[in-house]
């Protein structure tokens, strides 16, 4: 009977070897039986994928320009809540174009608009008060 079992697993290897997969090997309990293979489907539309990257948040805030830095293309705020960010009021640097650098000057208070992606934001436009 042993042989049996061993020769028609040693056959379904064969078999899924052949079909280009992965051969699975038959596990054996206590009582001397065999667990059926787990099956595969050709449709992998609801395999899980890598996670995606995170989604953009559009984002308003006010504050204190404290710092910039052409070179970098970054101004750095001391800004209050960005509630859009759940972020409290902190001084942080942000990514900014050439045009809105060229804009501000340290001490300006700003109005800003902020593209948040994850836990980095960039100022898109940026306003004396």
């Amino acid at each position: 009977m042993n042989y049996a079992r061993l020769t028609i697993a040693l056959g379904l290897a064969a078999l899924t070897a052949a079909c280009g997969k992965k051969a699975e090997t038959p596990i054996a309990t206590e009582t001397n039986q065999t667990a059926p293979a787990a099956a595969m489907s050709g449709d992998m539309g609801n395999m899980a994928m890598a996670p995606a990257a995170p989604a953009q948040i559009m984002a308003k805030g006010h504050g204190t320009v404290t710092a910039i830095d052409k070179a970098a293309g970054t101004i750095t705020l001391d800004h209050g809540p960005i509630p859009e960010a759940k972020w409290p009021a902190m001084t942080m640097a942000f990514k900014a174009a050439p045009a809105i650098t060229d804009a501000a000057k340290v001490g300006d208070k700003v109005d800003f608009d902020l593209t948040l992606t994850g836990n980095t934001g960039e100022v898109t436009a940026i306003s004396k008060k």
